[in-house]
């Protein structure tokens, strides 16, 4: 199973920071925000890594992570996303280095307290379908949301008014390779974009979709409100760092 960083956008929501690098390079405490998912998937067992972003400050990320052997990578690959054409449509760009296996997911401004192991043993043990993991948020109306019977999820709602649960979609996925076909099926939204909420629902139609609650706090960083939150969560004390080679001179 490989991992994939989806760290595209342009960060409208934290200009005038935005204006000048990609948010996913911004600093969340002590290091570059997308340092976190990184590690969340090395945490995981899952050194395979492909970054997929966009915009004007594409090569910073050469620039920082290079091959990314210094992080625990074993191989560190870039997709480049022309536009703004949503989640499904930049993950559509990491089928050929999927190469017919299971991937796991994870947006770029994501940040957790703790590991996605298990679930990654759970999943790469799970015949075929999805994997989504869930966390109780207070303000589910910001997320998708999805709805459970007899534990098992039902259905999907992105951003909805009247919240049927309060147990967001965090930003952490796992799919089997079919996934790439069903991106191929999708029309945009109202939004002009392919929701990654339509793949789910579309796993959970055929009835393949698993699910588990993330243990531990989890937290996007894309305004500054939640950037600030989650500098706060790391500073004191939060996520489970990998360790990072030593600073070199003064």
């Amino acid at each position: 199973m490989k991992g994939i960083i989806l760290a595209g956008g342009l960060g409208s929501r934290l200009r005038p920071l935005t204006l000048v690098t990609n948010k996913h390079l911004l600093p969340v405490y002590d290091r570059p925000m997308i340092y976190y998912p990184i590690e969340c998937l090395i945490n995981a067992g899952l050194d395979e890594i492909m970054i997929v972003t966009g915009g004007d400050h594409a090569g910073d990320f050469l620039k920082l992570l290079k091959n990314g052997k210094d992080l625990g990578a074993k191989q560190m690959a870039y997709a480049y996303q022309e536009g703004e054409g949503g989640i499904a449509d930049a993950l559509k760009l990491a089928e050929d280095f999927a190469d017919g296996g299971k991937v796991c997911v994870v947006l770029g401004d994501n940040i957790i307290e703790g590991n996605i192991r298990q679930a990654a043993g759970d999943f790469f043990t799970q015949k075929s379908g999805a994997k989504l993991l869930l966390k109780e948020v207070p303000d589910p109306e910001r997320f998708g949301v999805a709805e459970l019977l007899d534990g098992k999820v039902v259905s999907i709602e992105e951003k909805p008014t009247e919240p049927k649960s309060n147990l967001a979609v965090t930003g952490i996925y796992f799919y089997d390779n079919d996934v790439f076909n069903i991106c191929k099926t999708l029309v945009p939204s109202k939004r002009g974009e392919l929701e990654i909420t339509d793949v789910n629902n579309e796993y959970i139609r055929r009835g393949t979709l698993t699910s588990q609650v993330l243990e531990g706090w989890w937290t996007d960083a894309g305004t500054h409100e939640s950037l600030y939150r989650a500098t706060k969560l790391v500073a004191e004390g939060g996520a489970n760092h990998l360790q990072m080679p030593a600073a070199v001179g003064g």
